[in-house]
């Protein structure tokens, strides 16, 4: 089961989209150096189809995104999750902040618009470093995904 602890909507996280972020707890990725370390516990309201429902119902008219910020502890429930906003909610595109090297092969990524992938490594800095490790896909409509990582960057 996953749980969230709050919601914001962001306008940096996912180029040129005004996302919903859903920040989920019981992270296991532990990164030295996390600036949410509040999302370490397993703490927060279940998440589920429903109270994304609800989040939706206030806001969908003021969001281009939804982006989930976590889910590592449990991967499939956040494929299901994108599924289910992709159907219900197909204006909206979908985004998923996983700290994994990797996106677990039992996932479906066509469920998704966005992925960034990557623990966050203090040395080498997060997305908007041209150091980072971490990196940032957009789906493209062939359904490759494009690193668009470098959109993070000042010039």
């Amino acid at each position: 089961m996953l749980k969230y602890v709050n919601t914001s909507i962001v306008f940096q996280e996912v180029p040129d989209e005004v996302t919903l972020a859903i920040n989920i707890s019981n992270c296991p990725c532990r990164c030295p150096g996390c600036h949410s370390k509040f999302l370490w516990g397993d703490v927060g309201q279940e998440l589920t189809s429903e109270a994304i429902e609800q989040m939706m119902a206030d806001i969908r008219r003021d969001i281009t995104c939804v982006c989930f910020m976590g889910g590592d502890a449990d991967p499939l429930e956040v494929n299901r999750l994108a599924r289910t906003l992709r159907r219900r909610h197909p204006h909206c595109k979908v985004g998923w902040y996983s700290g994994r090297i990797r996106v677990a092969p039992e996932v479906d990524k066509a469920d998704f618009d966005y992925i960034k992938i990557g623990p966050y490594l203090a040395h080498l800095g997060g997305l908007n470093k041209t150091t980072t490790n971490q990196r940032l896909y957009k789906r493209l409509p062939d359904g490759s995904f494009e690193d668009i990582t470098a959109r993070f960057w000042k010039k």
